[in-house]
């Protein structure tokens, strides 16, 4: 198991509007589950008290000092000494490997409209990510390289949840891959609330592509 005794884990309340984590540490293990201590509020250090059945995302640093993230779901909690909350732990093969802090690329074909010259354009994407978005494009021309495209992004959930988010990206790249032609677009404004859900949709959509495995 990645996870062992002692583990510093991050917490993150279902990327919440105010974007609220939590540190804890791993106190004992079982089979399917883990105990940890009671949460700490990174920025306030205050105890924070999850009732059963709280959807949570723990990210944590194995001793390789790779980073991984993984869903879970308060199950229950003990006192033994030291008060102790149960999590579900999906396995070391249901990890989601995390990059410079943030999720790797994921293909998905969701709807983003462009605004260019005060005219709205939609396209899909080809893929997606924290840091930016891969266009499929009709032309070359549509865009030019360095050029700073207003998108709004359409975000639906797992739980038929939709969110519009506002962002602007400048183009790094315009490229053929087989046979589409595709523009690479990084974010170059995007606030903190936004960004977490974009982060929150691509673990989801990791997530959907490994059931779909």
């Amino acid at each position: 198991m990645l996870l062992s005794i002692g583990t510093i884990i991050v917490i993150d309340k279902d990327f919440t509007k105010d974007s609220e984590k939590f540190k804890s540490k791993v106190v004992d293990i079982g089979d399917g589950f883990v105990m940890i201590d009671y949460p700490t509020h990174i920025e306030t250090g205050r105890t924070a008290f999850f009732m059963d059945g709280t959807q949570l995302n723990v990210t944590f640093i194995d001793n390789l000092k790779m980073s991984y993230a993984f869903r879970t779901e308060v199950s229950g909690r003990l006192n033994e000494g030291i008060p102790m909350i149960k999590l579900s732990y999906p396995g070391d093969d249901q990890l989601i490997k995390v990059q410079r802090r943030e999720f790797v690329r994921v293909e998905s074909a969701i709807d983003i409209a462009v605004e260019k010259d005060g005219r709205f354009t939609q396209y899909v994407a080809a893929d997606f990510s924290a840091g930016g978005v891969a266009l499929n494009l009709l032309n070359r021309d549509a865009f030019k390289v360095d050029e700073i495209l207003s998108l709004t992004i359409v975000l639906p959930f797992m739980n038929h949840e939709i969110k519009y988010v506002k962002a602007d990206a400048r183009v790094i790249r315009i490229w053929e891959k087989d046979g589409r032609i595709i523009a690479s677009l990084q974010f170059e404004a995007i606030n903190q609330v936004e960004r977490q859900y974009v982060i929150r949709f691509c673990f989801e959509r990791q997530l959907q592509m490994r059931d779909i495995k």
